[in-house]
């Protein structure tokens, strides 16, 4: 009988920590950010529209936004060479990573370099649509890529 307690508390316990663990790595530590009317681009203060988006302290790396912006006031500014979206967790779904890097892949859409080393060895990106679709997300710098 004693080990069918312990067995018992065991799985308990078990179940109890997957679920606290599995919230804490997908919703705990990220925070919604809304209602950005503007992103620093480089050196350019750019209109944006409807911004949706999720960060966190913990992570350099969490950042992702959605928003709508005007296409034409990132002329002139430099690209990223290897431009790479992170997954999001499953419940932002605004941004597709999957389709995202598919239409960067096949020039659907425009990246831009919004910061270098914003964060220690983590650059801010901006993906623009001709449409003035947009997202943006931070990525580790080419000194830490391959």
């Amino acid at each position: 009988m004693n080990g069918k307690i312990l067995m018992g508390g065991l799985v308990a316990f078990t179940v109890i920590f997957g679920a606290a663990l599995f919230y804490f790595q997908v919703y705990a530590f990220y925070d919604r950010v809304e209602g950005l009317t503007s992103l620093t681009v480089q050196d350019r203060e750019i209109a944006v529209q409807g911004y949706e988006g999720i960060d966190a302290e913990t992570s350099g790396l969490k950042l992702r936004g959605c928003f709508t912006t005007d296409p034409a006031a990132y002329a002139g500014l430099s690209g990223v060479s290897k431009p790479t979206p992170l997954s999001p967790p499953f419940w932002f779904d605004c941004f597709d990573q999957e389709q995202l890097q598919q239409d960067i892949d096949a020039g659907l859409a425009t990246v831009y370099l919004a910061a270098e080393n914003e964060k220690d060895g983590i650059d801010r990106v901006v993906a623009v649509y001709p449409d003035g679709r947009a997202y943006q997300w931070r990525q580790l710098n080419e000194k830490y890529q391959d």
